[in-house]
């Protein structure tokens, strides 16, 4: 081999002499996006919300109204995944709705709970922490039915 071909790959690349490119980092080696941190945060004020909202739903209509706030706590946390296509984006509300309920259940000195029946809360933060751990778990993102390219016809 010339000297010059392994002075080359000392310095850089071979063909083009050019220093070699460090891969950008991937999740949490990656550097942070200010947008990503702020939907983050979002989601988490969001999940505290809903959690708010469904413990008073599901104590004022109690077979019907727990239901409709488990629907509600699913869809903020499967909107979430889907938003940022990451499952940190189902476990940001998820967060703010388990500390949020939490501290609902965990009830006041005199002894007695802030809403309604233990049972209603237990199934409500039962059932969320459900909703949220198989969001946050789901392998992929559904795509779209509809091809991207062209249909070939």
């Amino acid at each position: 081999m010339p000297g010059g071909g392994e002075a080359a790959s000392r310095t850089g690349t071979p063909r083009t002499g050019t220093p070699p490119q460090v891969p950008a980092g991937v999740g949490f080696t990656g550097r942070p996006n200010p947008a990503r941190i702020a939907a983050y945060f979002g989601l988490v004020v969001l999940g505290a919300l809903v959690a708010l909202a469904g413990t008073l739903l599901q104590a004022a209509w109690f077979p019907g109204g727990l239901i409709i706030a488990l629907a509600g706590s699913a869809g903020l946390f499967y909107g979430g995944r889907i938003l940022t296509g990451t499952q940190i984006g189902a476990l940001a509300p998820a967060v703010g709705w388990f500390v949020t309920v939490f501290l609902l259940l965990s009830g006041r000195p005199e002894g007695d709970y802030v809403f309604g029946d233990e049972l209603g809360l237990a199934l409500f933060m039962l059932g969320g922490t459900a909703v949220a751990v198989m969001c946050a778990t789901t392998f992929k993102v559904p795509q779209s039915a509809t091809p991207r390219g062209r249909s070939g016809i």
